[in-house]
């Protein structure tokens, strides 16, 4: 099969969908790897570590998109991809449909075989291939949340873990899952006081057992928001329903009752968001402040630590690559389900049920 790793041309979108060790290992089991030049200089890996794995240096993501069966990226394809795509072409990618309607309709009216990293799932419920983007954002999200909190970002100027004789920073999260457990990590780390919202009790349990009095654990519902949300100095949302938009959770009322100067971070704005104040944002303007909040609605955190990110992302990528590579696109289906379960769009239609009721679209199952 011939691959396609193309450039990311999303605003400061510095991972990359494959490292050199992948190229080796597709390219040893006899696919062809066409990479674009400088495609991965902004992890730190330079062209000629993947020509010495038996990539093909293409210059232009045209031709890329041209020439490949398959194509391998780390975010979704933006407008200017569009005209790229082809009938029948594999793209393997995290998509987030339920947020991007347009996306959707330009994948069905090219008829491409769209699977979603963030939606391949394996018979335990777990979903591989965002777990590691997932521990990435939720750290980065204290980070940056953080750092929003100073004065000169607009924030109130609050230190998260505080000094002795001065009160710790609040940190709320809504979620407990893999987003909100990274983030309770970071934030225990940095001496903040920390609560942890989620809608189930067995996983309030485990974080109970793993944390212990490190942090409060409460039950997610309208009730407790309404008590937590104006009390936090950083609020962090971590809400995902797989494949569908996150819920709303938080509204405006509620925001406008934090203190000003006070930050939000909503990790789940790629599918849509859980504050009703959240809308995207990019890299190169992170921030905005509304209702005397300010907010960071990035919709690729880790791109901002490509480096860590790219490696942490093949780790669990390549294999279903492989599969997909080696089998062909529908005897890999076949045999997992886990792959069929990523399969968002195929040839004009919507095979992920979760994301036809998001977009209003018909749901079509693949045979």
């Amino acid at each position: 099969m011939i691959v396609g790793v193309p450039k990311e041309v999303k605003v400061r979108e510095c991972r990359v969908a494959i490292v050199p060790g992948g190229v080796k290992l597709l390219t040893q089991q006899g696919h062809k790897v066409l990479f674009q030049k400088n495609a991965g200089l902004g992890a730190g890996i330079p062209d000629e570590s993947y020509r010495k794995a038996g990539a093909e240096i293409v210059p232009s993501a045209e031709d890329i998109w041209q020439r490949s069966e398959m194509i391998i990226k780390v975010k979704e394809p933006i407008a200017q991809e569009y005209p790229l795509m082809r009938s029948g072409q594999i793209l393997y990618t995290y998509l987030h449909l339920a947020a991007v309607p347009e996306l959707a309709r330009a994948l069905m009216d090219k008829g491409v075989r769209a699977i979603a990293y963030e939606t391949i799932e394996l018979s335990d419920g777990s979903l591989p291939l965002l777990k590691p983007m997932s521990e990435v954002a939720g750290r980065a999200a204290v980070q940056v949340g953080a750092r929003c909190l100073e004065k000169h970002s607009g924030g109130k100027g609050l230190l998260l873990g505080g000094v002795p004789g001065v009160n710790r920073g609040r940190v709320v999260i809504i979620g407990g899952g893999v987003v909100g457990i990274n983030s309770a990590k970071m934030a225990v780390g940095l001496g903040a006081e920390v609560t942890v919202l989620d809608v189930n009790q067995g996983r309030l349990a485990y974080l109970d057992d793993i944390f212990g009095s490190r942090i409060s654990t409460l039950m997610s519902n309208p009730e407790n928001i309404a008590k937590e949300v104006p009390r936090a100095d950083l609020l962090i949302g971590g809400v995902l329903v797989t494949g569908a938009k996150a819920p709303c959770l938080v509204s405006r009322e509620l925001v406008k009752q934090m203190d000003p100067g006070s930050a939000i971070v909503d990790v789940a704005i790629d599918q849509g968001g859980s504050i009703e104040t959240i809308r995207p944002t990019t890299h190169d303007e992170p921030t905005y402040c509304e209702e005397g909040i300010i907010h960071y609605g990035v919709t690729n955190i880790p791109g901002n630590v490509p480096q860590t990110s790219t490696y942490a992302l093949t780790n669990v990528t390549l294999g279903y690559a492989l599969e997909l590579a080696n089998k062909g696109f529908h005897q890999a289906l076949k045999d997992s389900n886990a792959l069929r379960k990523g399969l968002n769009v195929c040839e004009g239609k919507i095979t992920y049920e979760a994301v036809a009721s998001a977009l209003n679209l018909q749901y079509q199952a693949y045979s």
